[in-house]
């Protein structure tokens, strides 16, 4: 267990060139305290005092800003940068060397039983306010964009990004389109793009039917005036 915790410092270290020195690290980063925390609710949980773990994980919650269910199950050497407002569902599995940043959702669909809420392999990472939710799986190696909505399984090393999200890099290759953020799936704007055009296809209709309309009632007036002067 104390090789755990080591661990959860050292990773620190090793992702946020912003740590400085143990006793900072230790006394101030609030991802941190949410995994220790979160380490002895787990055990208790597993022992089925479920009251006092969730206690545990209520008090982390209060003072970090991150919800972690106590039977979620968490690997070596977690991180979470930042952390303000993390959720971690109840039968979430996350493996070793993951990175999570703040903002993001590891959570259900739903209502329903059983496994809902997502795996999450070794060496992810899952960037800013991204949301993977249900009982889906994010391959080893494999990148969240930030802002992502993820509803699919991810494969192994690959990234993802847009709303919903879709891979755009695996093994190494690009599938579809460039990471640039201007080039990033905006789903408001092409149902926009979708309104504009079938909205000048029905005003070109409409234009027609009233040629239409006017060519014939011109007929009409025509064949009129012939019969009065043929009467």
């Amino acid at each position: 267990m104390f090789k755990m915790l080591k661990e959860d410092v050292e990773i620190i270290f090793e992702q946020d060139p912003a740590a400085r020195s143990y006793f900072e690290v230790i006394l101030t980063y609030s991802g941190l305290h949410a995994i220790w925390a979160h380490r002895v609710a787990h055990a208790l949980y597993k022992r089925k005092f479920y009251f006092f773990a969730r206690a545990i994980s209520q008090i982390s919650r209060f003072f970090t800003g991150i919800e972690i269910h106590p039977a979620a199950t968490i690997g070596r050497r977690f991180f979470i940068d930042h952390g303000m407002g993390v959720v971690i569902g109840e039968t979430c599995e996350i493996g070793d060397n993951v990175t999570v940043f703040q903002g993001v959702t590891l959570g259900g669909t739903g209502k329903e039983k059983g496994k809902r809420h997502p795996t999450i392999k070794d060496h992810a990472l899952i960037a800013t306010g991204a949301k993977v939710l249900g009982s889906i799986t994010v391959g080893a190696y494999s990148k969240i964009g930030a802002g992502s909505v993820v509803l699919k399984d991810v494969p192994d090393h690959s990234t993802v990004v847009g709303i919903p999200g879709r891979v755009v890099i695996q093994n190494g290759r690009k599938v579809g389109q460039d990471l640039n953020h201007c080039d990033l799936p905006d789903p408001v704007a092409d149902r926009f793009k979708e309104l504009e055009t079938e909205l000048a296809n029905l005003k070109n209709e409409v234009e027609q039917l009233r040629k239409g309309t006017s060519e014939h009632g011109d007929k009409v007036v025509q064949y009129a005036h012939e019969g009065k002067r043929n009467i």
